[in-house]
Formats: C-alpha cells, sequence, structure tokens
C-alpha cells in the first residue's frame, strides 16, 4: 500500500534537468483547462505543490475552447495563465518547461511556427502568460518526423543567448532530429510518446539515456488512448501487478515509467486533485522484478 509521507514525489528520486536537479514525479498541464471552472486548477496546481512536485510541464497552446478561434462564447482559458494564478509569487525551485511550435501565430491564427518572428512570438506569449523574466526550459515540439530543424531550433538557442530561455528541448521527434538539434546547441529534454503498451520509442528512451539527456515521456498512463486519454481498462498484467501491491492500474503504469531510468521523468496530468494525489502516490511504488518481467511480457 502507498500513504503517509511516501507519497511526496521526493520518493521518485530527482534527476539534473539542465543545471537544476527536479524530482523525476512531475505535473503535466495540459488537462487543467477542461473543467469550466478555474478554482479547480488553481486547487489542483497548489496541492501539486504541496506533494513535492517541482516541475512543471505546459505550453502556451494549451488553452481550453473559447474565443473567436473556435467558434464558442467566452475568453479561452490558458495552462500557463492558470500556473500564474496558482502559483505566484512562484516556490523557490519551481522548474516551468514550455513548448513552442503549434499555436497561436503573430497574425492571429493558430498554425506551425516555423519562422524565427513566429517562433520568438510564441517564446514571447509563454513569458507574458506565465510573467517570468526567462522560461526555464523550452522545448520544441515538430510535426513532422522528416523535417529539419537546425534553422528552428537555432532560432531558440539565440534567444537562450538573449537570455530569455535557460534551457532546449525537444518534442515528437525523430533520432535524425535529436541528432541535428544536437549539433546546434544542447539538448537537456527529449519528450515523446511512450507507455508500457506504447513502446514506439524505447531506442529514443535509450540513446537519451546514453547521453545524458532526460527523457520525459506524454502518454505513460493514456498508453494507446493518446489524447482520448486513459481507459479504466487495462492490460491483465497490469492489473495483476496492481492488485499484488493494492493500487490502481495508473499508478503501475506511472511506476514502471520511472522504472525505466534515472532519467526518465513523468509527467503525469490531471484536473482532479484525487487523481493528482494517486498519481504521486505512485512515485513510492517499487516494482519487482518479477512485476517487471510480467509487464515487459504482456
Amino acid at each position: 500500500m502507498l500513504n503517509g509521507e511516501k507519497t511526496a514525489a521526493a520518493a521518485a528520486g530527482t534527476w539534473v534537468l539542465g543545471d537544476q536537479q527536479v524530482r523525476r514525479m512531475g505535473f503535466g498541464s495540459m488537462r487543467l483547462t477542461v473543467d469550466p471552472d478555474p478554482e479547480t486548477a488553481v486547487r489542483v496546481l497548489r496541492r501539486a505543490v504541496e506533494l513535492g512536485v517541482d516541475h512543471l510541464d505546459t505550453a502556451a497552446f494549451y488553452f481550453s475552447p473559447g474565443g473567436i478561434l473556435d467558434g464558442h462564447d467566452g475568453p479561452a482559458r490558458y495552462a500557463t495563465e492558470l500556473i500564474r494564478r496558482a502559483l505566484t509569487p512562484y516556490p523557490e525551485g519551481l522548474f516551468l518547461a514550455t513548448k513552442v511550435g503549434p499555436g497561436i501565430l503573430p497574425d492571429g491564427q493558430w498554425g506551425e511556427a516555423r519562422t524565427t518572428a513566429e517562433l520568438r512570438y510564441q517564446v514571447e506569449e509563454n513569458l507574458r502568460r506565465l510573467r517570468v523574466d526567462r522560461l526555464d526550459l523550452v522545448n520544441l515540439r515538430v510535426f513532422r518526423s522528416k523535417d529539419a530543424i537546425a534553422e528552428r531550433f537555432a532560432a531558440l538557442a539565440d534567444m537562450r543567448a538573449e537570455g530569455l530561455i535557460r534551457h532546449l528541448g525537444l518534442s515528437t521527434v525523430s533520432m535524425e532530429q535529436l541528432d541535428e538539434a544536437s549539433t546546434v546547441a544542447p539538448v537537456v529534454c527529449v519528450q515523446n510518446s511512450f507507455a508500457i503498451d506504447l513502446p514506439n520509442n524505447a531506442e529514443m528512451l535509450r540513446v537519451c539515456g546514453e547521453r545524458g539527456i532526460a527523457f520525459v515521456p506524454f502518454f505513460a498512463i493514456a498508453g494507446t488512448g493518446r489524447e482520448n486519454g486513459a481507459s479504466a481498462d487495462h492490460d491483465a498484467a497490469v492489473e495483476a501487478v496492481a492488485a499484488r501491491h493494492g493500487v490502481s492500474g495508473p499508478q503501475v503504469r506511472l511506476a514502471w515509467t520511472l522504472h525505466q531510468g534515472d532519467h526518465v521523468l513523468a509527467i503525469p496530468g490531471t484536473g482532479s486533485v484525487r487523481h493528482l494525489e494517486a498519481n504521486v502516490a505512485a512515485a513510492a511504488l517499487r516494482l519487482t522484478d518479477q512485476d517487471l518481467a510480467a509487464l515487459r511480457n504482456s
């Protein structure tokens, strides 16, 4: 069973992300804008920090339906602004990672930032909405695995040299794109999809470990459900391991994620305090060799 102080995020251990030590159990903010009550998101964020989470993942393009972009009445609610509202003044040591690429462009339309001016606009939007002078980490989100990305990564590297960004990372990239970006500037993390039932980036996970790069998987809980989110049904092996430990299937999936290497950071997202507490509790779950073998063979 998981209980007491062992449920804190600190139980997952730490990793030096760029130049800062963070706890490997983090939080992803994508789902914060789903609930129509922003106070719910504020409670979730504050509770995450109370539980020891010091690494938050966000993006300026995480926002709720609203405004002229999708024909809904009322203003959009941005995850970045919810973070600012809940946590400013920011606690010492809080690490904010964000993304650019998809999102609003300078003309007000949705698209993919590919030019220096478009990328700068998105970086400045993140700075403005989070109300910070410098972004801890900016990940370049890439749409197509065959795209050349050196020019875009160089534009972000220039903004890093200006002091607008501390560290750079990549999201949804191929091995070739990682190699290409690495010739331009240091890459401190890669965010790609990965889960027990979604092993498509196993080679990327391995290479990142060899190079000392953080691997930050998304869909760790959702798996093949991807953007649709987690299902109540889990693989029989996951359910069997969960029953042995007296925990839930999502907790097993998160614990398995953390067991994939010291360089692996988990960023489960939720708009529920109850689910948040359960997710963070998975930081204390230690899977046995028997558990890992059963999950590997499932």
